[in-house]
C-alpha cells in the first residue's frame, strides 16, 4: 500500500524523485540490507516504490503483480534500470513458477506489502472503495468473479462466514440476510448501493462516526474475491523454498487477518524447542528456517502515520533465511480460514 505523497524521497536509477513513497520504507530498506548485484523480489510491485529504493541500493529487481495496470505504469522504470529490473504480470503465491521462467533458481530476498494498493482504492472504477461509488469490482487482476458475482449469487450462510472472518462484522448474518433479499428484487451493481444497504442494517455508531459501517463488509469481500489470505500464505511458503541461506523475507500487512499470519508463519520457523506442557512428552523439532530480524511487529512511528494515515494500522515482520530445508505448510494451520468456493475463489 503506498502512500499518495507527491514529494521527492529516495531517487530512482535515474534520478527521477519518487511519487509514491511505500509504508516503512526505511525499516523495510534495512530489514532487506539488499547489497549491490543481489538478486530481490518485490512480490507486490504496486507503484514501484520499494524497487526504485532497491534499485538505488545496487540490487538487481524481480517486480511481481497481478494487477495488469500496475504492471503497464512499470515500464518506464524498466527502462530506467537498464535491465537491473525485471517486471512479472502474475500473482505472488506463483513465484517459483515465475522465478523458472526467468532462469532464476534462487534468490537473496523477498518483500512484500499485502493487501489493497493506493491506487486501486482511489480510482472508483476498480470498485474497490465505497468512498467513492463505481462499478462492484474489486478484481485487482481485472479477471475472473467479481464483488457483484460474489454478492448476487452466494447463499446468505456463506456470505455471513466470509463477512463474519474476513471482515470481523458482528452484524454479518444481518447483513447477508439483507444483501439476499435485496438482491431477489435487484442485483447489486454499484459500490454505493451496496454501501447504502449495508448503513441501512449496521447504522452509524456514535463513537466511531469517522468509520462507515461498510468498511468492514467491503475489506471481506475484497479478501474473498482475491484470494488475498491463501495468496499470503502460499507466498510465505514459496519464498522460504526460493530463498537462499542468508536471503530475507520483509512483509508489511495492513490488517489483522493478514498480520497473523505472517506471525504465526515467523513464530512456527523459527521455533527452536518443542514448548507446551512440561507434562507432555518431549517433541522432535524441525530445523528453524528463518531467524527473526525484526522481533515483534514493527509499526509506523507518528511522522509517517500523520504525513499517510493509510500507514496507521501498518506491520512489519522480518526473517533471515537458514540452511535448513524448507517445510510443507498448512496454509489453515497458520490461520487461513475455510470459506466456501466460489469458482476458484475462498476455499
Amino acid at each position: 500500500m503506498t502512500a499518495d505523497l507527491d514529494i521527492a524521497g529516495p531517487s530512482g536509477v535515474a534520478g527521477q524523485p519518487v511519487r509514491h513513497v511505500p509504508v516503512l520504507l526505511a525499516p523495510v530498506l534495512a530489514a532487506m540490507a539488499a547489497a549491490p548485484g543481489e538478486v530481490i523480489v518485490d512480490g507486490t510491485f504496486g507503484a514501484g516504490g520499494y524497487t526504485r529504493a532497491l534499485l538505488a541500493a545496487g540490487a538487481r529487481v524481480i517486480g511481481i503483480d497481478r494487477d495488469p495496470d500496475a504492471i503497464a505504469g512499470g515500464q518506464p522504470l524498466v527502462a530506467e534500470a537498464r535491465g537491473a529490473l525485471r517486471l512479472v504480470p502474475g500473482r505472488f503465491a506463483d513465484l517459483e513458477r515465475h522465478l523458472e521462467g526467468l532462469g532464476v533458481e534462487a534468490v537473496d530476498g523477498v518483500v512484500l506489502d499485502l493487501g489493497v494498493s493506493s491506487m486501486q482504492l482511489d480510482e472508483a472504477d476498480r470498485g474497490f472503495s465505497f468512498m467513492r461509488d463505481g462499478p462492484l469490482d474489486m478484481r485487482m487482476e481485472q479477471a475472473g468473479p467479481s464483488a457483484a458475482d460474489v454478492v448476487n449469487t452466494l447463499p446468505a450462510k456463506d456470505l455471513t462466514r466470509i463477512i463474519g472472518l474476513l471482515g470481523e462484522e458482528k452484524r454479518a448474518g444481518q447483513v447477508a440476510r439483507a444483501i439476499e433479499a435485496r438482491r431477489k428484487e435487484e442485483p447489486f451493481t454499484r459500490t454505493g448501493d451496496l454501501a447504502a444497504l449495508i448503513e441501512k442494517v449496521v447504522g452509524r455508531s456514535p463513537k466511531k462516526m469517522h468509520i462507515h459501517p461498510a468498511t468492514r463488509t467491503f475489506q471481506a469481500l475484497r479478501i474473498y474475491v482475491n484470494g488475498e489470505l491463501h495468496q499470503a500464505a502460499e507466498v510465505l511458503a514459496a519464498a522460504e523454498r526460493v530463498l537462499r541461506p542468508g536471503g530475507r523475507l520483509v512483509v508489511v500487512s495492513f490488517h489483522s487477518l493478514e498480520d497473523r499470519i505472517v506471525k504465526k508463519f515467523f513464530a512456527d520457523r523459527s521455533r527452536t524447542t518443542a514448548g507446551g506442557s512440561r507434562h507432555m512428552p518431549e517433541q522432535d523439532v524441525p530445523p528453524p528456517t528463518f531467524e527473526l530480524v525484526v522481533k515483534g511487529g514493527q509499526e509506523p512511528d507518528e511522522a509517517e502515520t500523520e504525513a499517510n494515515p493509510r500507514a496507521r494500522s501498518a506491520r512489519l515482520r522480518a526473517g533471515r533465511r537458514t540452511a535448513a530445508p524448507a517445510r510443507p505448510l498448512d496454509i489453515h494451520a497458520i490461520g487461513v480460514p475455510h470459506l466456501a468456493a466460489y469458482r476458484g475463489l475462498g476455499g
